[in-house]
């Protein structure tokens, strides 16, 4: 049975990813139902309230349903839109029209149209981004959705691990789902309890999690498994540049985390600066204090070392992995 469309949408909200993924779910509907031909874009300067109307009381010779899809009405004022709202007004039978506002700031869509989408009996629907402190409360909350009981601790991990994109924490946890919970748990019985670790060892890119294991096993001062992650990491196809990138992100955090304990905030005051779960947080500070500032300084710039080496500009002819593991060796050797 072909999906029903309403005659108007109004799609807005500071959720960008949300909004971009349900305008291409449109673009494809549309096509899939009424062929590239009866789909009209309106995009940069294409997309004015003026010629909105215009398109919209030009007949169209085109079978079957007509859609129109608009970006950028967060940049439209309400003294624009007399044309539009009379043309929304008399809209043709057959017809689909969809705005999409991407809102920030004082950027928004105008109140004129909410009230003429509305009296098409058309859809409204606000994509809103999730302030990054009620994230946890949010996963816990869709998680159980899903037939899942997640500790506030297994919560935060998720979000350090897979970010701050709602739909990605919502992937991660229907993956969650599939591999945890029963489907009697999902239809409404007892949800299925999951700690940090099982979130820690189920979620989030795995080479990107391999990658997050070989930084900590650095500042961690242990090279056997510094070497070993990296080894595993480079046979399962990751490409140094990305290793760089992780390494480096870390030490970089490590090195502000020892100054600051040398500047004689507490381990408690550094904490609070850290966006990541309580355990690995700990850890980091004490990692930190352990290797010492002077030593993480030399260590970052190792890597600077090695990413011009991984790029051709480095001295000698060593291959980069073996560039690598000389450099690992060294970071990862206790501070003196």
């Amino acid at each position: 049975m072909p999906p029903s469309f309403k005659p108007a949408y109004l799609i807005h909200g500071d959720d960008h990813g949300r909004i971009a993924e349900r305008r291409a779910r449109l673009r494809e509907l549309a096509e899939r139902q009424s062929g590239v031909q009866g789909l009209e874009l309106f995009e940069g300067d294409a997309s004015a309230p003026e010629q909105v109307a215009a398109a919209l009381n030009t007949m169209t010779f085109a079978i079957g349903r007509r859609f129109l899809i608009v970006d950028g009405v967060e940049r439209w004022k309400d003294k624009e839109l007399d044309e539009l709202a009379d043309a929304l007004a008399h809209l043709p039978p057959e017809t689909t029209i969809a705005f999409f506002a991407r809102e920030d700031g004082r950027l928004k869509a105008p109140p004129r149209l909410h009230k003429a989408v509305e009296r098409t009996g058309g859809d409204i629907s606000a994509e809103s981004s999730i302030k990054p402190w009620e994230l946890p409360k949010w996963v816990i909350a869709r998680a159980r959705e899903l037939g899942l009981e997640l500790t506030p601790d297994a919560a935060r991990i998720l979000v350090a691990q897979v970010g701050d994109r709602q739909q990605r924490l919502l992937r991660e946890l229907e993956k969650l789902a599939l591999d945890l919970a029963p489907p009697a748990a999902a239809a409404g019985g007892a949800p299925v309890s999951v700690d940090a670790e099982q979130v820690e060892a189920l979620t989030a890119a795995s080479a990107e999690h391999r990658a997050w294991s070989l930084a900590d096993a650095l500042l961690s001062g242990d090279p056997a498994a510094a070497t070993r992650l990296y080894l595993q990491t480079r046979a399962q196809g990751e490409r140094l540049p990305g290793l760089i990138y992780w390494m480096s992100s870390r030490l970089r955090e490590a090195h502000r985390v020892a100054l600051a304990l040398d500047a004689g905030q507490s381990p408690a005051q550094v904490k609070r600066t850290l966006r990541m779960p309580p355990r690995a947080a700990d850890r980091l500070i004490a990692d930190a204090k352990r290797a010492g500032a002077d030593h993480l300084r030399a260590a970052i710039e190792q890597v600077a070392d090695l990413e011009l080496a991984s790029r051709g500009g480095g001295p000698g002819g060593a291959s980069e992995d073996t560039a690598a593991l000389l450099a690992i060796r060294a970071i990862a050797a206790p501070a003196a």
